[in-house]
Parts: structure tokens; C-alpha cells; sequence
């Protein structure tokens, strides 16, 4: 395996070289025809043409988000390259991997790898992440650590949300609903309002309601999973001079949905299903001698209710001041969430290790930065302060298996603060040195864990204390940790020729540690994790060639990791779970190529086409069962990553038009978890989704026929295999799904 990933790399890395070669020869003739649709993108907190920022980042625009419908941040991997996107629990917590970088963990306490800000605001917890996307102005993904100016918790990268902001420049809005399969229906709405020359409103909405769920479940005889789902924002921007800026925007998102539950597997033979290949399949047998025989990984038997509810209402507030020799920006941001839901862990009638969990969010943040530039120097310096609380309360329900119910609380409060500095010199008119420095400091307190009820008779068979006992500590912690760190950044740009970029750079991310949230029976499951460390070496090459219509961006990269933040198995107590630890180091290797060609000789058509190569290496490292050897593969990192898509718009007539798209992803095997367990792997796929649409230019009126996973493939997710309990559970992606949606654009 290592052999062909390395022989992979090696190929890519000279077509990759070989396509620099080949494209610059365009240079004398893209000089003279320099005039392309830039992309302006803020990864570096200014806008800038995406061509002369010196690193990896993907793009999608406001029409591409809504043409390929991506609504969730989980849909952002048929679009992006050498991104991996699992759920913990099916239909919730996106846990985000990019180029093999990512977090194995379903802890409320705990802060993505991938930082994730939502018009420059930091989401803290992971419970945050399963938002609905709608009415956007672009998503920007960056790969590689983005420690100096996204600096909590970026070593994989970050991925940036700016949503729609007003405009004086005229009234406009925007109305669409649709309709699909699983009894579905959509309303989405925007309004912008100019008030004034220097004041506008903006107002946008949607809903989402699914009267039908993807899953089954037979216990209750109807369908799980339905959503009812409402969101809202209002948007203020007022620039009463030149010099001023302020952009002030509250909305609020509320769910009263279910969620669905994860495939039962068991572990011994069954004489209901002999020959089924044991431990792992659906068709082995638990403690209780159950087994499911459908082999549909939709339809279950799950205990309980599967409501899935959530809360939220978030304010941000940005100022840009100009003081002549520099701009002075204040980003303040507020949310308060909270949500609820019932997860199933051994998947079968009975309660066996049943949850609800109820999670509880306040955070605020305030950043202040100041940027301005010479003729030599564009500079930035800054300051960063957050604080969060996040509660989790989970009652267990272990009646079947242990005759009990248990409770396990976390409370945890984080403070954080930090200073960074930014600059890119410039050398010549086309040599650039960019460099970066951050220093953060941190704390956490937290206090919690879990207790036996002993709530039911005879009595407790997981304390083996007697009924009327009176509730039993598990395991307890009151602990804080705190950590501070520097994360820094050296590169150099070289622009070849205005159209033409190439980079090097090395840099330093760091995620600090943390504590974990989950059912523990023993306080040695609670110990703190530390803080994870990554720097990585990049060279990149950009080029866009306007004669034929062709962007194209490529890199090479390797990361030394270390102090890996990884699910591992620990039996330390009376149950079996999978919690957060350290793993010493690993090593990756790959490299990204991205293409989008719009040909002139085919007008109306573009190409685009995204592929990721990754080898990944994981240390030594204990679990309590012994020493698993080094050499496993990263959870979630596939060997090769690649999307595809292609639209062509035609003209019928002076006022109709017709746009026809078709995408394509694909990913390689993978494991998903560090012990790269067998019965949680899945082996490589490909999705397709498609796209027809008939415009009204005349009247700005669209009607389109859409389908994702046309082929109804079937991948694996997310698991878990708990196999001193008797099974397992695994998480599927959703089945095919198809409709129609009408806009309509004034």
C-alpha cells in the first residue's frame, strides 16, 4: 500500500510539474489578454484576487452553492478535493477532515481541527456545525494549518461561510421552493431593501420540511427522520462616509426534527443467519441473540425516540474604520445554542447503551485588527478574545444490559486570548516574503462525569450495587488546563508574470487540548488530552490563461504531526468506549490539482475538476489493550479524492435558455478510526448528482429538475464497534434523493 501511494505521488507530482511547464508557455500571449473574471476571496483578511494568495484554497460561489445544493457543510465534499466529511451520529455533527487533518470525536466540549467561521466568527463547539446553509456570497476552504490569522484550533485549515451582505445599489429579492421525494418541500426568500445612499437592509428566510424520513423503524412502524426545520437573518449595513463601515447581522435557526439512527452489526454466530462473516455484519448475533436480516442499512429496530431538536440565535458585528493609514476592523460575534436528541449506540429494540443528550452553548468573541500597506509592505496586526460555556447533560438507559440508568454531565468554560501579526514584503515588483507570527494563550475548566442511579430492581449489574442504593459515582473530574502556544508562518511569492503565481512555505498550526464529554465508568477515561501540533511544507504553482479560458492551481505538501488528537479504545473501565487521546506523531504526504476551464471556442461551457493525493502514516501508539505498531492509516484521509463537474448553458431562443450539469466524486477506501478496525472500512465509491434548468431571461424566472446520488450509493460514514458490549453501529450517507425548484429573481 505505502509503495502505490508513494508511486502516486510521484505521478502527480510530475504531471502536476509538467502542467506548470506546459501552461506558462502561455505567458507572452496571457500578458497582453489579462482581462478574466478574478476571484476575490478574504482568506487573508483583505480581499484579494485568489491569485495572489500564496496557499491551497477552493472557492464556491454563490451559484454554484445553490445550482450543486449545497445546504449543509457536509455537501461541501462533492465540491472540494482531499475534504472528508463523517457524522457522528446520523443526520448531526459534521466532523471535518481536509488532507487527512481532522478530529475523531463526538464531544460537545470539544473545537473542530478545521476551524469553521461564519462571517469571520469562530464556532466553537462541534455541536454547531450541523447548520443549513442559504443565501451565501461564497464558502472558502483553505488547506494546511492557518494558525496566524484563523488562530483557534486550524491545524487542518478553516473554512470560511460569508453570507449575502445589503447593498444601496437598488432593490432586489429573491424566492424559491421546491419540492422532492421523502414527502419534502422548501421555501427560501431574500429581500434587500436600499432605505438611503448609505443605508440598506437585507432580509432572507427559509424552511425545510420533510414529512418523510430515510429510515424505517420497524419497533414503531413508520419512518424516521423528518425535518422541520425554520431560519432567518437580518442583515443592517450603514456607511454614513467613505470612511466607515458597519454591518450588523442576527439570525436565528430552530429545528423540531428527528435524526436517524445507525446500522446494527453484532459479533458471534447466529443460527438464524448461518454463514454470516463474524464480527461485523448485521446478521451476527448480540448478547441478546438479536440480529437484523434485511441487509438494509435504512431499516431497524431502534428503541426510543429519535427526536432530533436545536435553538440558536447568533449576532455578529463588524466596523471597518479607515484612519488613513490604515483600516481598523472590529468583528464581535455572540450565540447562544442549544439542542437535544435521542441516539440509539447499539442500534437494536433493546436499551441497551441508549442516550439523550442535551447540550447548552454560550460563547462571545471580540476581535480588533489593523491593516494598512507601503509601497513595500502589506501589514496586519491584531488582537483575539473569546470565552465560551458549554453544558452537556446525557441520562443513559442501560435497563436491558446492566439494569440500570446512568447520568453523565460535563461543564466546561474556555477563555481565550491571543495576538498575531501579518505581513507580506515585498522584495522586488515580483518576489514577495510573506510572514506570520500568533501567540495564544488558553484555559479550560471542566467539571463532571458520571454516576450510576441504581434506579431500578433488583439492582445494578454495572455497580453491583442493590436496588435503593442511591445513585454511584462512575467517574468525577474538576480539573483546568491551560496552554499557550506560537503559531507562525514563512513563505515566498513569486509571480512570475501577472497571471502566473508560484509559492513555497512552511508553517506551524496547534489545537489545544481538551476533555472528553462522553459515558465514562471510570475517571481515568476523563484525563485531558493534549494539545496537537502540525507544520507543514507547501509549494504551489497558479496560473490562469484567459485565451483558453483556463484557471488551474496545483501543490505538493508534508506535514510532521505531532501529539495527534485521535479516537482510540479504552476497557480502563466497566464499559468498553471509544474516547479522545494522543497519538505521538504521524506523517503525511500529497498533493492537490485543481482545474476550471471555460472555453471560448464553446461558449456556455465550463469544466471543473478537483483531485487530492494523500499518504498518510500514524505512529506507535497504547491503547489498553497493548501497543498498536506504527503504520496505520489517518482516519477519514483517503489515498485519492477527485470531483468533476460539467455545465453547458445554451441559448434557445433571445429568451429562454437551458443549463445542463452533471458532478461526479469520488473517494478511495478508507479507514475510520486510528485502529483501522475492518469492520470500519469502506471500500472506494462514486456519487453523481445532476442538474437541468430552463431560464426565462426575459422574466428571471427558473425552473430546474435536480437529483444527488443518482446511482443511490451507499458508503459508510461513521461507526463505532463496541465489541466487548456485543455490536457496533454504522452511519450511512443519504440515499438518492430528486426534485424540482422554482425562482424567481426581481
Amino acid at each position: 500500500m505505502i509503495r502505490q501511494h508513494g508511486n502516486r505521488a510521484a505521478l502527480l507530482g510530475s504531471t502536476i510539474l509538467g502542467a506548470a511547464v506546459l501552461l506558462t508557455g502561455f505567458q507572452a500571449r496571457a500578458q497582453e489578454a489579462t482581462v478574466m473574471e478574478e476571484i476575490t476571496v478574504t482568506a487573508q483578511k483583505r480581499a484579494q484576487d485568489v491569485l495572489d494568495v500564496g496557499g491551497t484554497l477552493e472557492v464556491v460561489g454563490a451559484t454554484e452553492l445553490a445550482e450543486r445544493r449545497i445546504e449543509q457543510v457536509r455537501d461541501l465534499t462533492s465540491v472540494v478535493s482531499s475534504l472528508d466529511i463523517k457524522e457522528q451520529v446520523a443526520g448531526a455533527m459534521p466532523i471535518i477532515t481536509i488532507r487527512g487533518v481532522g478530529l475523531d470525536d463526538f464531544s460537545s466540549t470539544n473545537n473542530p481541527s478545521a476551524g469553521v467561521y461564519v462571517d469571520e466568527v469562530y464556532l466553537a463547539s462541534l455541536a454547531q456545525m450541523s447548520f443549513d446553509l442559504f443565501d451565501l456570497e461564497r464558502v472558502e476552504v483553505l488547506k494546511g494549518p492557518q494558525g496566524t490569522l484563523y488562530g483557534r484550533n486550524s491545524t487542518a485549515g478553516a473554512i470560511n461561510i460569508v453570507t449575502a451582505k445589503p447593498s444601496t445599489d437598488g432593490f432586489s429579492a429573491r424566492a424559491a421552493a421546491g419540492v422532492g421525494n421523502y414527502d419534502s418541500y422548501d421555501l427560501e426568500g431574500m429581500v434587500n431593501v436600499p432605505v438611503s445612499d448609505t443605508l440598506a437592509l437585507r432580509f432572507a428566510a427559509k424552511t425545510i420540511q420533510q414529512g418523510e424520513g430515510y429510515y424505517f423503524n420497524r419497533v414503531i412502524n413508520r419512518d424516521i427522520g423528518r425535518r422541520d426545520l425554520w431560519i432567518g437573518r437580518a442583515l443592517v449595513r450603514w456607511t454614513p462616509n467613505e470612511a466607515l463601515d458597519i454591518n450588523l447581522k442576527i439570525e436565528g435557526q430552530r429545528s423540531r426534527s428527528e435524526m436517524g439512527q445507525g446500522e446494527y452489526f453484532g459479533q458471534f454466530p447466529s443460527p438464524l443467519a448461518a454463514g454470516a462473516p463474524c464480527p461485523g455484519s448485521p446478521r451476527c448475533s448480540n448478547f441478546f441473540g438479536y440480529v437484523d436480516l434485511d441487509g438494509d442499512p435504512f431499516r431497524g429496530d431502534w428503541s426510543g425516540r429519535q427526536f432530533y431538536n436545536f435553538d440558536q440565535v447568533a449576532t455578529t458585528l463588524k466596523v471597518d474604520r479607515d484612519l488613513g493609514f490604515a483600516t481598523l476592523t472590529s468583528v464581535t460575534g455572540y450565540a447562544n445554542f442549544a439542542r437535544s436528541f435521542y441516539i440509539d449506540t447499539d442500534a437494536s429494540p433493546l436499551r441497551q447503551t441508549d442516550f439523550i443528550q442535551t447540550d447548552k452553548i454560550n460563547q462571545l468573541s471580540q476581535e480588533l485588527r489593523l491593516a494598512g500597506s507601503s509601497e513595500r509592505l502589506e501589514w496586519l496586526v491584531g488582537g483575539f478574545l473569546s470565552t465560551d460555556r458549554v453544558k452537556v447533560t446525557t441520562p443513559g438507559f442501560f435497563e436491558d444490559l446492566f439494569n440500570t440508568r446512568t447520568m453523565s454531565v460535563a461543564d466546561q468554560s474556555t477563555d481565550s486570548a491571543a495576538v498575531f501579526a501579518h505581513g507580506e514584503w515585498k522584495v522586488s515588483e515580483r518576489l514577495s516574503v510573506v510572514t506570520g507570527l500568533r501567540y495564544t494563550w488558553e484555559e479550560k475548566s471542566n467539571r463532571g462525569g458520571a454516576v450510576d442511579l441504581v434506579e431500578l430492581c433488583p439492582g445494578s449489574a454495572l455497580t453491583l450495587a442493590p436496588c435503593g442504593a442511591g445513585p454511584i459515582p462512575l467517574s468525577f473530574i474538576a480539573q483546568k488546563i491551560d496552554d499557550t502556544n506560537w503559531s507562525w508562518k514563512l513563505g515566498l511569492n513569486l509571480k512570475a508574470d501577472p497571471l502566473t503565481l508560484f509559492y513555497v512555505s512552511a508553517s506551524q498550526g496547534v489545537k489545544s487540548g481538551g476533555f472528553f464529554s462522553g459515558m465514562t465508568t471510570a475517571t481515568a477515561q476523563l484525563i485531558p488530552y493534549k494539545p496537537e501540533r502540525l507544520v507543514a511544507l507547501e509549494a504551489g504553482w497558479k496560473r490562469r490563461v484567459p485565451d483558453i479560458g483556463l484557471q488551474a492551481s496545483a501543490s505538493l505538501f508534508f506535514y510532521g504531526y505531532h501529539d495527534v488528537q485521535s479516537f482510540i479504545r479504552d476497557t480502563s473501565g466497566a464499559l468498553p468506549i471509544q474516547r479522545l487521546g494522543n497519538i505521538d506523531q504521524a506523517d503525511l504526504y500529497g498533493a492537490d490539482l485543481d482545474l476550471t476551464l471555460r472555453p471560448p471556442s464553446l461558449e456556455g461551457l465550463t469544466l471543473q475538476a478537483g483531485l487530492g493525493l494523500l499518504h498518510t502514516k500514524l505512529g506507535s501508539f497504547a491503547v489498553t489493550g497493548g501497543v498498536v505498531p506504527s503504520g496505520n492509516e489517518l482516519p477519514n484521509a483517503p489515498a485519492l479524492t477527485f470531483n468533476g463537474s460539467a455545465q453547458y448553458d445554451i441559448d434557445l431562443s433571445e429568451a429562454w435558455s437551458l443549463s445542463l450539469q452533471g458532478g461526479a466524486h469520488y473517494s478511495d477506501e478508507v479507514f475510520k478510526d486510528a485502529l483501522n478496525d475492518p469492520v470500519l472500512h469502506q471500500e472506494n465509491y462514486w456519487t453523481f448528482d445532476g442538474r437541468v434548468a430552463l431560464i426565462s431571461t426575459a422574466h428571471d424566472l427558473e425552473i430546474a429538475v435536480w437529483g444527488k446520488n443518482l446511482t443511490d450509493d451507499q458508503h459508510l460514514t461513521q461507526g463505532i464497534n463496541l465489541a466487548a458490549l456485543g455490536y457496533g453501529n454504522r452511519n450511512y450517507n443519504a440515499p438518492r434523493t430528486y426534485g424540482v425548484t422554482l425562482a424567481k429573481r426581481w
